[in-house]
Order: structure tokens, then sequence, then C-alpha cells
């Protein structure tokens, strides 16, 4: 068993805005892996959000690295939008200069080392984004169920982006479908009911004014589905020919997100030669909450420890 000291910092943006950050240090270890959440929840709701007994984080520190996390504007214990905020929507755009500005942060703690990126759906666009642009602050770069650029037609999402509401409201049973809907008819079920029972009650407790609304539900940044609808209609993100660091693109077997397709056109367009591509079985875009979580956590790790043995 690894020693283990667990840290919290508040970062403020040029806006005022706070940005919740947290970290669980093995102390012997000298690699940090940096975990960059999606467009509906927050790290506490995900790599540190403990399913019997065990995070995601708390595996990384196992496998011998420091796990970081934080909750962009808009989600978790950082600031959280005015519900009649017209001006800012979570989009890339403005979460890029956090996740800058959290990469910033750890470097000061670290010494200035190169940190890993690890980061899931909608938030693979900003990491794969800041990876791109400064490739030589990161050594590594994990893109879970990773968004592709795509040609088709999403009219309710690429609205001029002016005339895009700033939030919508997320209820327990739209997430609920997110974890049922791609699990093939007939095959076993990916998710505990109990589990879901818990993390939804804790996800409501994110909102303070979430039990206050009907249906209950969550105040989120509508920006990721501005992002989201961008890129499925063909207008590309980052330029994944600059990223040039050791690349992972991990995904669930039934993940509708990033399928087949997908994730042979990104592993193609990708500028590095060191990258791979690996799809677990029984398992959907919500991975890292389901029965198949655990094989998720070792492909990772046994990823990451390829990079660091290959750095030394």
């Amino acid at each position: 068993m690894r020693d283990v000291a667990s840290k919290r910092y508040i970062l403020t943006t040029a806006s005022g805005a706070s940005i919740h950050v947290q970290a669980l240090h093995a102390l012997d270890s000298a690699s940090d892996v940096l975990c960059v959440h999606g467009a509906t929840f927050s790290s506490d709701l995900s790599v540190f959000y403990k399913l019997d007994g065990t995070s995601w984080a708390d595996s990384l520190v196992g496998a011998g690295f420091n796990a970081w996390g934080f909750d962009f504007v808009g989600y978790g214990q950082s600031s959280r939008y005015d519900a009649d905020s017209s001006c800012a929507r979570g989009q890339l755009s403005e979460a890029l200069p956090q996740l800058a500005a959290v990469v910033q942060q750890l470097r000061l703690c670290n010494g200035g080392k190169k940190i890993c990126l690890l980061a899931h759906s909608w938030g693979t666009l900003v990491a794969a984004r800041f990876a791109s642009e400064h490739p030589e602050l990161v050594s590594a770069l994990v893109l879970f169920g990773p968004p592709v650029l795509r040609n088709e037609i999403y009219a309710s999402r690429t609205a001029d982006t002016d005339q895009a509401p700033s939030h919508h409201f997320l209820s327990i049973w739209a997430q609920y479908r997110r974890f049922i809907e791609d699990v093939p008819r007939g095959a076993p079920q990916v998710l505990s009911e109990a589990d879901f029972a818990h993390w939804s009650r804790d996800w409501l407790a994110t909102d303070p004014h979430a039990k206050s609304r009907s249906p209950e539900s969550v105040i989120t940044p509508y920006g990721p589905l501005v992002d989201l609808g961008a890129l499925w209609s063909g207008k590309a993100l980052f330029d994944a020919n600059k990223i040039t660091m050791h690349t992972l693109l991990i995904r669930g077997e039934w993940d509708s997100v990033c399928d087949d397709t997908d994730a042979a056109c990104l592993l193609k367009s990708i500028g590095t030669s060191d990258k791979s591509d690996v799809k677990i079985p029984r398992a959907t875009h919500l991975m890292h909450l389901e029965s198949q979580r655990g094989a998720l956590h070792n492909a990772v790790n046994q990823f990451l420890r390829r990079v660091e043995k290959e750095k030394r």
C-alpha cells in the first residue's frame, strides 16, 4: 500500500471565477496524470468517485502516479454560471484557458515536469487542443471515448452560437438514459442500479437548487453541446496532426460517440507514430462508472507505465 496525500487548490480565473482542483499524491511517485472531465458531470463524480470503495484516482495512485482532477467553471465545486447569463456557455474556447491554468499550477508543484493528460468525452476535445498547441508540456495523452470529426447535419446543435442558450437542465432520467441506451437488447446490464442510485443522489447535490425544480435537475453549461454540434457537422476543433506525444485512444465496445469508424479516422489523423486504440468489451461511453471500469483502469495504467518506462 502506497503512502498517499490528498490536496485541494482553488485557482481564480481572469474573470474572478474559481476553479476547484484536487489531487491524490503517491508520495513515492514522480509522474502526474491530470484528468479532464466531460460535458455533464465533474471530477468528483468521475475520476474521484468511489465505487466499491475505490475510485479511478485510487487506481492511478496504486499504479504509481499522482492523480489530479479539476472542475471546469460551471461544474462541481468550481464557480457556477448564472442561470440568466448569455455571455458564458463553457465552450472549448472558455475551457482551454482553465485547463492551461491548472496545468500551470500542477507544474509549479512538480518542478516543471511534463504531465500526462487523461480526458473523457467532450473533455478530450479540450485536452487534445491543449496537447496539440503545447506538446512541450505533455508527455502522454489518453483519449477516453473521444467525439470525432464527422460530416453530418446536427441542426439542433449547430445554430448560431450567439443564439445558443447558456445552459440546460439535466434530470436524473436524462443521465440514466445515457447509461442504458447503447447497451444491446438482451445484453447483461453494465450499470449497477444501486451504484446509480448513490451516484445520482450525489450528482443532484452538486446543484443547491436541483431539488426545487420539477423534475429535479442540475443546471449544466450548454457550450459543450455547441462544440459537439460543430464537430459533428464537419468543423475541426483541434489539429490532430500536431499531437506528437504518446497517445492512447480507449473506448467501450458499445460507445456510440466513438465507434470503430470514428476511432480509425481519429487514429489515422493523429501525428505521433506511438498511438494505439483499445476497445473494452461490454462497455459504453460511461465505462468509468460501469462494471468494466476495472478493465479501463488496467489498460490505462499499462499504457502510462510503458510511457514512464520509456522516459527513463
